[in-house]
């Protein structure tokens, strides 16, 4: 697919049979041949808070299906509107803890969306898919949109499940993935801000609830490996989805340039991050291309508009980042924990 969908797409209300008009707010698609994301809209200005009910019954009838629907027009305007217009689904945010990736905290449980410059690429994942337990609903917040670039691309996992090679798939459900992370020593996320603590007795607690082995390593830096799924069941639809990092963790994942410079300096082991199989041994980087070239062919994008946001199942859509120019500000906020072993 990979297509950007801007206005020259014009919103089909009703497409697919999707109800409409329910609390002021209409329901359409970008183009007819999919679903991901839907668009929602306002039909007729009014107060945020009155479209708040209509918002969260759109999303319990049409996320299990969609996956992610992007509302628009809406009077958000500020990280307080925002909140608010969360409220209407959840009453519990979660705090971004064992995070892989920088970000600011903005107020309570929102940030920022990963700070990585602008230049680079952030490659489709579910979020917090390199560990066993992740955030089941995730928002995206457009406060300000950039010059050029910088869209939130999507795909469905669902379908990325589908189109992964059947002996690809057998082969990392079988043996799983072990994420190794190498914290701080100014080349990744300090394990202070990883595990918001600056207590190393925190941080092992923390690891030996979940699964995590850790290691103390002679400079005091810290050393983390974990084995995750490569598939997981969606709670509700009862659906496999490809539910990992591997190809964003892996080594492969680097610039060539990048790659070299940082091997120049620190040992495989040492590398900020990496994945290889649950037993250690190391995963082919042609496997790993293969996958994101199915990531590729999915992907769908759409440019921001200031107010936007965008509401994702987590397990159900992989969402992104492409490169920009000028000031991008897009916030985030998670909820509803979930854990691997968790019945479904």
């Amino acid at each position: 697919m990979n297509q950007e969908k801007g206005t020259a797409y014009a919103p089909q209300v009703g497409v697919n049979g999707h109800a409409n008009g329910q609390g002021g707010l209409a329901v359409g698609a970008w183009m007819s041949d999919g679903n991901l994301p839907l668009l929602v809209t306002p039909l007729e200005e009014r107060r945020l808070e009155d479209y708040l009910d209509g918002a969260r019954r759109h999303a319990e009838t049409l996320l299990p299906s969609c996956g992610g629907l992007l509302f628009r027009g809406l009077p958000i305007r500020s990280v307080t509107d925002f909140e608010s217009f969360i409220g209407a689904f959840t009453s519990s945010l979660v705090s971004y803890e064992f995070g892989s990736t920088p970000r600011s905290q903005v107020h309570q449980q929102v940030y920022t969306s990963t700070e990585y410059p602008p230049h680079q690429s952030i490659p489709l994942h579910n979020e917090q898919a390199y560990t066993r337990e992740w955030p089941m609903k995730i928002w995206f917040y457009c406060s300000q949109v950039p010059e050029e670039g910088g869209y939130t691309p999507i795909a469905d996992s669902r379908e990325v499940y589908r189109r992964i090679p059947v002996r690809i798939r057998e082969r990392l459900i079988e043996k799983g993935i072990m994420y190794v992370r190498n914290y701080g020593n100014g080349l990744d996320v300090p394990w202070q801000k990883v595990f918001n603590s600056h207590d190393p007795t925190v941080v092992e607690r923390f690891c030996r609830n979940n699964g995590i082995l850790y290691e103390w390593k002679k400079d005091g830096e810290l050393r983390t490996r974990q084995v995750a799924q490569a598939v997981a069941v969606h709670p509700r639809t009862g659906e496999s989805v490809w539910f990992n990092q591997a190809h964003l963790f892996h080594v492969s994942n680097l610039e060539p340039a990048v790659r070299e410079a940082l091997l120049a300096v620190v040992a495989e082991e040492d590398l900020p991050r990496n994945a290889c199989y649950g037993d250690g041994s190391p995963i082919e980087s042609e496997l790993l291309e293969e996958i994101r070239g199915v990531y590729r062919i999915l992907a769908v994008q759409f440019p921001w508009q200031q107010g936007d946001v965008m509401m994702l199942d987590n397990m159900l859509a992989a969402h992104g980042r492409t490169p920009f120019k000028g000031r991008r500000q897009i916030l985030v906020a998670m909820a509803e924990p979930r854990g691997a072993d968790d019945p479904c």
